[in-house]
């Protein structure tokens, strides 16, 4: 039997929404074992005065399996 736990996160980039998820996973990967997927809860935008996006941001739960 196994069990899955979640955790919740928050990363971002300036680039794409892609690359903030995937650096918000390279970065949990070094504390936790046996990721098997994440969800994103909330996707967030920073904006210039001018209206361009500056920064992208995302929430999300990520869960593994735990030993």
């Amino acid at each position: 039997m196994s069990v899955a736990k979640f955790i919740e996160i928050s990363a971002s980039s300036t680039v794409s929404i892609e690359d903030a998820v995937k650096r918000g996973l390279a970065k949990t990967a070094e504390s936790l074992k046996n990721i098997r997927g994440a969800w994103i809860n909330e996707t967030k935008v920073v904006t210039s005065p001018s209206g361009e996006v500056v920064e992208w941001r995302v929430n999300m739960r990520v869960s593994f399996v735990v030993e």
